[in-house]
């Protein structure tokens, strides 16, 4: 999808359809221009085999992330024999920013299985999941209450992220592939609803950059990051 109309400092089009599925705990259908990525939530009453502590009454949070064949203009092959170096950087990214914004303590002694499937790719993939992936662990945790098998809400961040970058010499907010592809800098940006950074993911693609670009880019990432909060919020309202 060219960018269009679209200004400089301003979004595409993002939706979240929360409750796209019946299955898991939780569930959301997130919309961001052509992108788009389905996010559940799963709950597994146990601990992963890593943890030893048969004590332990903290949870754990993990995630997964793929893109399926028709989800590119040409078939993207299946991850059959464990997930590549790129997927797995992606998995690890969204399972820290999530648990940025949880209380695992407050969890009990399970598994939240976090999926995120791009069924359509057009740049953004990964800041997109984790925007979704935040409102399906929402509402699973909120259905987790209303059922009694939480005592407290462990939710006490909200998260989303964006991406940034320098295309043909000026500052971009929320890039598409076109975008993505020209790219002169490319930064990926986590941040929470107060304000804090979770992880910024920087690249000189094809140039270096200054401190002051530097600034520019978290400065227009923290603007699109408050708007996706706010789309965020009005999934509860």
């Amino acid at each position: 999808m060219a960018r269009g109309n679209r200004a400089n400092d301003g979004l595409r089009k993002t939706t979240i359809r929360p409750n796209h599925l019946d299955n898991p705990m939780g569930s959301a259908l997130i919309e961001t221009g052509k992108t788009k990525v389905i996010c559940t939530v799963m709950v597994e009453e146990s601990l992963p085999p890593w943890i030893q502590d048969e004590e332990a009454d903290h949870g754990w949070l993990t995630a997964k992330y793929g893109m399926l064949p028709g989800s590119g203009e040409d078939r993207i092959r299946r991850e059959r024999r464990g997930a590549r170096g790129r997927t797995k950087e992606i998995q690890r990214l969204i399972g820290r920013s999530l648990r940025a914004g949880i209380d695992l303590s407050k969890v009990g002694p399970r598994t939240l299985w976090i999926d995120c499937d791009v069924i359509q790719a057009d740049g953004g993939t990964r800041t997109a999941s984790i925007t979704g992936a935040w409102v399906a662990l929402k509402l699973a945790v909120d259905k987790m209450l209303d059922q009694g098998k939480l005592d407290e809400d462990p939710m006490n961040k909200q998260v989303a992220a964006t991406s940034v970058g320098i295309v043909g010499g000026k500052p971009l907010l929320d890039l598409c592939f076109e975008d993505d592809s020209e790219a002169d800098v490319d930064m990926n940006v986590v941040m929470d609803d107060e304000g804090n950074f979770i992880e910024i993911q920087a690249t000189g693609e094809e140039a270096v950059f200054s401190r002051e670009q530097h600034q520019q880019l978290l400065d227009l990432a923290e603007k699109g990051i408050r708007e996706l909060i706010e789309i965020q919020r009005r999934v509860f309202e």
